[in-house]
């Protein structure tokens, strides 16, 4: 698990550094969500909070994922 876990880390700044991303075909789900961050920025992810509390109030859609929120 740890050798998997280094593996996909160095993946995603490597992506990253190239101007890709670190998310894939199926999104973020949690193993990414460290890294949503230095993607885009806490502005983004602030925005993205705000979307899902207006969309999705009662937190019942995904919770926990892509942007969790308090």
């Amino acid at each position: 698990m740890a050798r998997g876990e280094e593996f996909m880390h160095r993946l995603v700044e490597r992506a990253q550094a190239m101007g890709g991303t670190c998310t894939g075909e199926h999104g973020i789900g949690q193993g990414k969500q460290k890294y949503m961050n230095s993607e885009l920025g806490p502005e983004a992810l602030d925005a993205m909070r705000a979307l899902k509390a207006a969309l999705d109030p009662q937190n019942i859609f995904n919770p926990g994922k892509i942007v969790p929120v308090a």
